[in-house]
């Protein structure tokens, strides 16, 4: 959810002031890329893992000011709940032996938060939703100690005139409808998100190929069908979060966009001054090419596919973009399976962006996308015309696609095999995270803490998904 700020309170100038260095920024971001200033850096890759800290009951626990000071890692930050943390990577290019790197660094990352979670009596888990939550844990009193997340909740309140937030997600077999004081039912989805550099000029259309990707990539990683008890989307993850930080003004926070870019990224930063209100007017003294008040107002839209200015080691600014969609877990392997499959299709499918070739209208991208969420890999979405099922269209184009993709980006053929094979014969099963929880509680009954104690005990395996025993 980003860096500290100094302060919860702002002047009336602020506002003003801050609108002025946005806008200003924007028109500076602009004039870099038409002088040819950005980085031209292949595609770089790298990950956040979001996760939780949580009882020998599987109940989350708020002590993650004490994990984050035993672990002393930059690789490892706070999230908005104190039951919260997250993972990240150093950041690689992608080619060559790029995946075994990614591994090499996060299993020793993951095997150093186990190890501390144990010394301190709880335990590291990664899973979408935790399905032990309830709705009493998302008090105050859990909201990490930031200033961040004090002002941020209290912002959106203000946008909302005071009014509780409201989930109304109505499920394949259940409805959800509550009432909440605070933004921290955020706090009860967490991802597994993927960063990729791109040269500013082919930016726009891996923007757009995440896009079309976004319903593919939710189905396969599927792995929030629970939330309080009920039994909902298959990526409950997608509702929750959309309504859970909603302001109520025009332009949600939180959403799918509002369509393709057509000829820079640069067009999602402007959208972002014109359409959206300033939630933290922060004003910062460093210099203006640092876009400090860009990326702040940034950071307050979450877009499934999110676009994000960055530096490299050499201060040129580059060009991101956040790919969001997915859950955190099952298992690492898991994880970097979809981010292998991702790179791939993404890859291929921004070529075909480039030549003016969209898989999906926009429009029905975002259908396919919700629908992906709520029904996981049965959904039936269209693609190119035709209606499909995404099980079926992964199988049959989607994985000889990422392939090549990988073959593009020069990924090692050994690496691209193994990981692509995992998706392959996840799908094959049927069985993504999703899948195994509905099985699990469809078997034993809905003991929440039973399946999660199981699903907590075959993620120590490190064996991926497709192979987990209903047990």
């Amino acid at each position: 959810m980003g860096t500290e700020i100094g302060k919860t309170e702002f002047g009336k100038k602020a506002w003003a002031e801050f609108y002025r260095r946005l806008e200003e920024e924007t028109l500076i971001l602009r004039q870099m890329f038409a002088d040819g200033l950005c980085s031209q850096k292949s595609p770089v890759g790298g990950f956040e893992i979001e996760a939780w800290l949580t009882d020998l009951q599987m109940r989350p626990v708020p002590l993650n000011a004490e994990f984050l000071k035993r672990f002393d890692s930059e690789l490892v930050t706070m999230e908005l709940a104190k039951f919260n943390f997250e993972l990240n990577n150093t950041p690689h290019p992608l080619c060559a032996d790029a995946f075994t790197k990614f591994s090499v660094e996060m299993h020793r990352t993951c095997r150093k938060a186990n190890a501390i979670s144990a010394e301190m009596g709880v335990r590291a888990a990664t899973m979408g939703i935790l399905p032990t939550l309830k709705s009493s844990d998302f008090c105050m009193e859990n909201m990490s100690e930031m200033k961040r997340y004090q002002a941020l909740n209290e912002r959106v309140f203000k946008e909302r005139f005071g009014r509780p937030v409201e989930l109304d997600i109505v499920g394949n077999e259940a409805e959800l409808k509550i009432r909440h004081d605070s933004v921290m039912l955020e706090a009860a989805a967490t991802s597994f998100q993927i960063h990729t550099q791109i040269p500013f000029e082919e930016a726009h259309h891996y923007y757009n190929a995440s896009i079309i990707a976004s319903a593919a990539m939710v189905a396969v990683s599927a792995n929030s069908p629970f939330l309080f008890g009920k039994k909902l989307w298959h990526e409950t993850r997608i509702p929750l979060f959309e309504q859970a930080v909603d302001t109520g003004e025009g332009q949600a926070r939180v959403s799918f966009g509002s369509g393709y870019a057509k000829e820079s990224i640069l067009e999602c930063f402007e959208e972002n001054v014109q359409g959206y209100d300033i939630l933290l007017p922060i004003l910062f003294e460093e210099d203006v090419e640092q876009f400090s008040h860009l990326r702040l107002h940034n950071g307050t839209i979450w877009r499934w596919n999110r676009p994000l200015i960055g530096f490299d080691n050499d201060g040129t600014v580059h060009f991101r973009v956040e790919h969001r969609v997915m859950a955190a877990g099952p298992s690492l392997v898991d994880m970097l399976a979809n981010a292998a499959f991702y790179y791939g299709v993404a890859k291929m499918l921004s070529l075909e962006c480039s030549k003016g070739q969209f898989a999906s209208d926009f429009t029905d991208a975002r259908e396919n996308f919700y629908k992906a969420a709520r029904y996981g890999l049965g959904a039936s979405i269209l693609w190119k015309g035709d209606n499909i099922t995404i099980n079926e269209l992964i199988l049959n184009s989607l994985l000889p696609m990422a392939k090549e993709g990988l073959e593009k980006l020069k990924i090692d053929t050994k690496e691209s095999d193994y990981y692509l094979g995992i998706i392959r014969d996840r799908v094959k099963s049927g069985q993504n995270g999703a899948v195994w929880q509905l099985a699990y509680v469809k078997q034993y009954g809905d003991d929440m803490q039973k399946m999660s104690d199981a699903y907590w005990r075959h993620q120590q395996t490190g064996e991926p998904v497709h192979k987990w025993e209903i047990k």
